[in-house]
């Protein structure tokens, strides 16, 4: 399942313009009202959208949430994370930070510099079906990187653009005052375009010696990271294997990688899993990738994702989805237009 930190619940809530309490949104992901910030807390990426969505829901400018959330991140709310995007000697180095380290604040997100001429696009690359909550989340995330790189430069930021996949809202007015140029919607890509001059400015903070130290701190957070994922990974990859051929038990996929049932299912407890919970995601993600990247029939996906009858699978994804999977797939072309 994937993840995203905590902190962004924290920003996004903090910045909406209504007078409703908030509390309880902050209850739905976890989280108690009054606790401590804490950046390396992870929430369900799925949750997060859902409390996008009900933000956007109460706020009185839904459509500029994300540039408000943005807008409020800092270095320092980051953690070691940040730091090393501050200790970078340039935007250059902090960018190819976070290529590199942005796994220890999500698992459903990942950064790729791109070499254009002039400059170079910072994509931002996410995995899932483009509802509200996780078009308003890329928004946030893109409009974070301006709020920070904007913090560490020593040279006024501004990107030459701004590309986001999803539909534009009703006015962008106030998203190209935030960046200070052009951003369009319905493109190929969510990227921010940075010009050589801008990725060559050096940041107000760059020191060597603290940014190898955060180098170091964050190297062993990946590898921590990285290794707790991997069983977790493999599990799921031999769950989504098997399925056409009716759900594995825990013991066909402890076999399979070459371990007992006892000590696979301690394992994934060590790491907060259980077997039941990994089948189930691994079946919910593969549905939600053949409703929408195939045009197999709704029997021919029940079948490939373990169930014997479609009336099944109907109730199960309707646990998952809170919708029925024709509502899904249809909904998901739309948003694909």
């Amino acid at each position: 399942m994937g993840s995203i930190t905590a902190l962004f619940v924290r920003k996004v809530l903090r910045v909406l313009d209504t007078e409703c309490s908030t509390d309880a949104m902050l209850r739905s992901v976890g989280l108690e009202p009054g606790s401590e910030v804490n950046a390396s807390r992870m929430i369900p990426a799925e949750e997060y959208y859902t409390l996008l969505e009900r933000a956007a829901g109460i706020d009185a400018h839904p459509t500029t949430i994300p540039l408000r959330a943005g807008a409020a991140m800092r270095c320092e709310d980051y953690g070691a994370f940040g730091l090393a995007w501050k200790s970078a000697s340039d935007l250059r180095g902090s960018y190819e930070r976070a290529e590199r380290y942005a796994r220890v604040l999500t698992n459903v997100s990942t950064y790729e510099m791109e070499a254009v001429d002039g400059g170079a696009l910072m994509h931002l690359h996410r995995e899932g079906r483009r509802r509200l909550g996780l078009r308003l989340s890329n928004e946030a995330t893109i409009a974070s990187i301006a709020a920070i790189s904007r913090e560490v430069s020593t040279e006024t930021f501004t990107p030459m653009a701004v590309y986001f996949k999803h539909q534009a809202p009703e006015s962008i007015a106030e998203h190209e005052a935030y960046f200070g140029c052009p951003v369009h919607f319905s493109s190929d890509r969510d990227a921010l375009l940075v010009s050589d001059a801008a990725l060559r400015t050096p940041n107000r903070v760059g020191d060597a010696g603290i940014s190898r130290f955060f180098e170091s701190h964050l190297e062993e957070e990946v590898a921590r990271i990285e290794e707790h994922d991997t069983l977790d990974r493999q599990v799921r990859m031999n769950v989504s294997q098997s399925l056409s051929g009716g759900v594995p038990t825990l013991s066909e996929i402890a076999k399979g990688l070459g371990m007992s049932s006892r000590t696979l299912q301690r394992r994934l407890s060590d790491l907060g899993y259980t077997y039941q919970a990994l089948v189930d995601d691994s079946r919910r993600q593969l549905a939600q990738h053949l409703l929408q990247e195939s045009d197999f029939s709704l029997v021919d996906v029940a079948f490939m994702t373990g169930f014997s009858e479609q009336s099944a699978f109907t109730r199960a994804f309707k646990r998952w989805e809170g919708q029925t999977p024709r509502s899904f797939r249809l909904a998901s072309q739309s948003d694909s237009h």
